[in-house]
């Protein structure tokens, strides 16, 4: 074989693996959906919620098995963690939110109010707060102390489906069904500002941690950046077949990852709007996406038949 044509060869071959990214490693348990993954503050913990109505909490260095909590009568859809990490909160199809220590792995406190299936849940940065939203078109307040309700913000006509606070903690940004994105003053419970430009369900919203930066997902095949401070539409990210099932920013918020029905993970730079790399190895839809807290791990969850967790290495992708 001729020198060049030798070259040509391995350098089509370093291509291709660094377009795939990594081999991921792999986490089976779960025989539903992987509805949301969630890294710990810390690091060590990686929790996943499924249509199986458990959570799983996994050991994030080595992917072993931590524990398996019945946290939900069917469908669980979303886990998060406290921003100190001793505490957990997911919600479910039985229209129920559990407030977890992580110490003990039982739950704190059952909060319950939604009148349908609920979607979302989070805390506030400074701990105090816990926003749920759901099938019942709100978006609701608690305290995350005492799980006492306290707000009850209205204004979506359709399903909501996802929630985010921005850094300073008065401000809760939520997505809905309905093709739009409201901003909501977390004191006083009234909608400040909505956002519209997806033609088609939206099903993630999320915020870079210096909160500049909006990103939005959607059965439009789109991902949106959007500028926080002027309200205002940054970039439409194209490229994906199908539904954009979520969207994650890295931690210093260099990278915005992408998971869709067509099976891909899509790594984008979120200040040019350009595509970095596209990693492949689900066998079906991409519903879920989690950074690590260094940046350098990215956990994903499969649905569509593929309930499988996996965390792929980007430390020799993306600097």
């Amino acid at each position: 074989m001729k020198p060049h044509i030798t070259t040509l060869i391995l350098l089509l071959s370093v291509l291709n693996r660094t377009s795939h990214g990594a081999e991921p490693r792999i986490l089976k348990g779960h025989s539903g959906s992987i509805m949301c993954v969630a890294y710990s503050p810390d690091g060590t913990v990686l929790a996943s919620s499924s249509r199986d109505g458990t959570v799983k909490l996994w050991n994030a260095k080595d992917g072993s098995l931590i524990s398996t909590l019945a946290a939900h009568e069917s469908n669980a859809y979303c886990v998060n963690w406290s921003p100190k990490g001793d505490r957990f909160v997911t919600c479910g199809e039985d229209k129920k939110v559990h407030i977890w220590a992580l110490k003990t792995l039982k739950p704190i406190r059952t909060l319950e109010g939604h009148t349908d299936v609920i979607r979302w849940v989070e805390f506030s940065p400074d701990e105090k707060l816990l926003a749920s939203g759901g099938l019942d078109k709100t978006v609701r307040l608690w305290n995350a102390e005492d799980g006492q309700p306290l707000k009850t913000l209205t204004g979506h006509a359709h399903r909501v489906k996802s929630l985010v606070f921005l850094p300073d903690g008065q401000t809760l940004i939520s997505a809905a069904s309905d093709l739009t994105i409201r901003f909501w003053n977390v004191s006083s419970g009234a909608e400040q500002h909505l956002l519209k430009g997806h033609t088609s369900d939206i099903e993630t919203v999320t915020v870079s941690r210096d909160g500049k930066w909006l990103a939005s997902s959607s059965n439009d095949e789109t991902v949106r950046i959007w500028n926080v401070q002027k309200r205002e539409l940054r970039h439409i990210l194209k490229g994906h077949v199908g539904e954009v099932d979520f969207v994650a920013f890295s931690p210093n918020g260099k990278i915005l990852a992408s998971g869709c029905k067509d099976q891909t993970v899509k790594l984008w730079d979120p200040e040019v709007g350009k595509l970095l790399h596209t990693l492949t190895g689900h066998t079906g839809r991409v519903e879920s996406l989690s950074f690590s807290p260094d940046g350098k791990m990215l956990a994903t969850g499969g649905g569509g038949g593929d309930p499988t967790v996996r965390l792929w290495d980007l430390s020799g992708l993306v600097k």
